[in-house]
């Protein structure tokens, strides 16, 4: 009797709610007592095998962020698709056509996405047809653009995104890459999230990269760098974080020179910039995925050289030094700043 009674009074709210066509929506005097519609709310979602509940976390923005990076790690980027069959149409061949992504389009939710998505996979249908109907297409792209924003501004970002997402999917599947100018030129302006303009102009960027148009890459990563240098030098998580992710967007694709210039440029400045251990050991490890071998090797030991004989960090960065000696430099130059004796001389010591 005692567990009942506390169990009810744990219960800051329940009520029995039905699902729709549409999912489930929270009682609006819900909605009312947890959320702010000024305010982004961040939610990680389990349901176990049992497939008997849906449980919904509380999140942060930053630890929304890590989480959804650990999460595109844990699964392959690109799912199997689904192939759909489409009737002939006016003199357009029967064919099998890839249908849309949803799971990636809408990475994050927005109020009025049940009644967006009917008006996308139709453009998405437009985009696949032979020969494309860009007309008709970008029409309904853009009907979808105007006609669903709101009042706030995380809400149309998050709109915006989706719809972003989904032409450079478009654009890498029927190759059509002039879309990537028009996302740049008429969607990335309106984003008044810094966060998701970010993720925007990352996802540009690894597209860019992809179909080999890589004077659009260098531009993309201009204002990546640029957004990432408008953080307050007292929020280096976020500095770190967006690092983080334009590393691992790049790190296996092809570049151009003036691409690899920026990204040591900007990585160093950071490195020598800031006095965290912690954060030089990250700009070390960035350098090291981007094959920048030795100038990793040059800055894990000015942090060695640095470090007090009592750091908790001595064995950390000695290992990456041990690490990167033997690793070829990719960087092939006969003057290379690595003196291989002296090196040897410090390790026998």
């Amino acid at each position: 009797m005692a567990q009942e009674e506390k169990k009810s009074n744990d219960i800051f709210f329940e009520d029995i709610i039905k699902k729709t066509k549409t999912g489930v929506t929270f009682p609006k005097e819900l909605r009312e007592a947890l959320f702010s519609e000024d305010e982004e709310i961040f939610f990680k979602i389990i349901v176990p095998s049992e497939k008997n509940k849906i449980i919904l976390e509380f999140l942060s923005e930053e630890e929304a962020k890590v989480q959804l990076e650990k999460f595109k790690e844990s699964k392959s980027r690109t799912p199997k698709p689904v192939k759909i069959k489409k009737a002939e149409k006016k003199g357009v061949e029967k064919l099998e056509k890839v249908g849309p992504n949803w799971g990636e389009y809408f990475v994050y939710d927005f109020k009025n996405r049940e009644k967006i998505q009917p008006i996308l996979e139709s453009a998405f249908y437009k985009f696949a047809e032979t020969p494309i109907n860009l007309e008709d297409a970008m029409g309904r792209i853009k009907y979808a653009l105007v006609s669903f924003l709101t009042a706030t501004k995380t809400e149309n970002a998050k709109l915006y995104f989706s719809v972003i997402k989904l032409l450079i999917d478009v654009a890498e599947r029927f190759n059509q890459p002039n879309l990537i100018d028009w996302i740049f030129d008429k969607i990335v302006p309106n984003i008044e999230s810094k966060f998701l303009y970010e993720q925007a102009l990352l996802d540009l960027f690894e597209a860019s990269l992809k179909i080999k148009r890589y004077e659009k890459a260098e531009l993309f990563l201009f204002y990546i760098l640029k957004n990432i240098d408008d953080y307050p030098r007292s929020e280096l998580y976020n500095i770190f974080n967006s690092f983080n992710q334009l590393v691992k967007k790049v790190r296996y694709l092809e570049r151009t020179e003036k691409i690899d210039i920026l990204l040591k440029e900007k990585l160093l400045e950071y490195g020598s910039g800031i006095d965290d251990n912690d954060y030089k050991i990250q700009i070390v490890e960035f350098l090291e995925d981007l094959k920048y071998i030795e100038l990793a090797y040059k800055l894990a030991k000015d942090i060695q050289k640095g470090l007090p004989p009592d750091s908790l960090k001595i064995e950390t960065i000695r290992a990456i030094v041990k690490r990167l000696y033997v690793t070829p430099i990719s960087e092939n130059k006969p003057d290379s700043s690595i003196n291989l004796d002296a090196v040897d001389d410090e390790e026998e010591e």
